[in-house]
């Protein structure tokens, strides 16, 4: 009978709990394993309710969000509406990982960002349009082929003296990139007087947004010219106050990052002659990968000998290193790989948006098809490139094709051109080419490693040779 009590106190405690805030119509327990036996019978809170779970606030109102925005408003309208409030809830809520990479990423180019900012006069929060344009990646690279931290097609790349060529691709330099990138900003806001429309601009170009400009019947406001934009540039200027926002107000919504993505400290080294990083890096006791951190805009981990002095970055112990032999180190360095990329850099190509242009020249029983298969391209653009106006060709024919740079194809090579890096779909493996390293060639093949290369190929160290044959999967 005490029991029944005991039980029936219990049972009127549960209800009222219930009524206070009711359970789900429906509560998914875990399932122990067939045999698994819980202590004492009892189910573990903490399996049912696991503690690791994150805490997302989600219940902030519009009128709290706005007044937000206004607080940490500057010199660029920070306006708050239905569209700005999805990107909010994008960077808070859905992609709360790539808001936090971003904490990460952000002490090591928003220093520079800010310097270059305030060179110019400009407004210090466009530090933030680099995040929308490249996530703070030196070496990203779109769809459409715009480059670096702050996605510079060839041609722009170009008219504000960024460089590239077979050694270095200026557009992935940050300090550069980013002079050029505030000179860039300057123009489109002189052409337009608004700071929205500007940064419209820079997304989509200024001839669209004059386009878009017309269509409104002359408008001058971001919000009043938006119907009439691309969708992406749309969602750009949206996207560039959210982004400011979510990396303001990270502590209120539970998404403080205390990790931060460093680079070693570092000196400057001026060099006029051949360089081969990887030499360099074991002779001073420093490791590859700092100085292609510190040195993005390097492509294949070696300097021309000649053209111009390249300035690049050297982790301070390896200059210290450099200083005591310093003769006998870059001569050493100089040697390395020189031969092969000075020959690749002699043939007849040019990279523009991250196409390789090559000489193929061709062979007996070549076609067009099977040559595009080759070199990752349709045959309407090798018929295009050489303007020919059939399929047919003939042996010894010169071909001029423009590859993919970043696109991994067959690997068959041409007798006369064989600048292409390559890797067959059927036994996966790879040739080294000049200058590649584990870590470009694991970026090329998703899901690979450094590690796993190492693994596949019983690789004691990361020392490649060019033409050397990788297992990549």
């Amino acid at each position: 009978m005490k029991y029944c009590v005991v039980i029936f106190f219990l049972f009127v405690s549960m209800l009222a709990i219930a009524q206070e805030d009711p359970l789900p119509d429906t509560l998914s327990l875990p399932v122990p394993a067939e045999g698994l036996i819980l202590e004492d019978s009892i189910i573990n809170a903490e399996l049912i309710f696991p503690t690791n779970l994150e805490y997302v606030p989600g219940n902030d109102t519009p009128e709290l969000l706005a007044d937000r925005l206004s607080c940490i408003q500057q010199q660029i309208p920070l306006t708050y509406n239905n569209t700005v409030h999805g990107f909010i809830d994008y960077f808070t809520v859905r992609n709360r990982d790539y808001t936090r990479m971003m904490q990460r990423r952000k002490d090591i180019f928003f220093p520079v960002f800010e310097q270059y900012l305030k060179k110019y006069n400009l407004p210090e929060e466009l530090k933030y349009l680099s995040i929308i344009e490249s996530g703070l990646n030196p070496r990203a690279v779109s769809r459409a082929r715009a480059v670096g931290l702050w996605q510079f097609m060839s041609g722009t790349g170009r008219y504000f003296d960024l460089k590239t060529d077979w050694y270095i691709d200026d557009r992935m330099d940050p300090d550069k990139s980013t002079d050029a990138a505030c000179r860039y900003l300057t123009q489109l806001y002189r052409m337009f007087g608004n700071w929205e429309l500007a940064l419209a601009a820079y997304n989509s170009g200024p001839g669209t947004v004059r386009k878009a400009v017309r269509k409104s019947g002359y408008k001058n406001s971001f919000w009043e010219v938006y119907p009439h934009l691309p969708r992406e540039t749309r969602a750009y200027v949206p996207q560039f106050i959210a982004i400011i926002y979510a990396l303001n107000y990270t502590e209120q919504h539970n998404l403080v990052e205390t990790a931060r993505e460093v680079v070693p400290p570092y000196d400057t080294l001026a060099v006029n002659q051949f360089l081969h990083f990887e030499t360099l890096a074991k002779l001073t006791g420093t490791c590859l990968e700092d100085l292609q951190k510190l040195n993005p805009s390097v492509l294949r981990n070696v300097l021309p000998a000649k053209g111009r002095v390249s300035v690049i970055k050297i982790p301070v112990h390896a200059k210290l290193a450099l200083d005591l032999n310093r003769t006998s180190i870059l001569d050493s360095a100089s040697k390395v790989g020189r031969r092969e990329n000075e020959q690749y850099a002699a043939l007849p190509s040019a990279i523009i948006d991250g196409r390789e242009r090559v000489s193929y020249k061709v062979v007996s029983g070549d076609v067009l098809g099977s040559i595009a298969i080759r070199h990752g391209v349709r045959i309407e653009d090798i018929k295009s490139w050489n303007n020919l106006s059939s399929n047919t060709i003939r042996s010894g024919q010169q071909l001029t094709i423009w590859t993919n740079q970043n696109r991994l194809v067959p690997s068959r090579i041409s007798a006369v051109s064989k600048e292409a890096s390559i890797l067959s779909p059927d036994t996966k493996t790879y040739i080294v080419q000049p200058g590649d390293t584990l870590w470009d060639i694991s970026k090329k093949v998703p899901g690979l490693t450094v590690e796993k290369i190492k693994t596949l190929n019983n690789l004691k160290s990361n020392s490649l040779q060019p033409g050397q044959k990788l297992i990549v999967g």
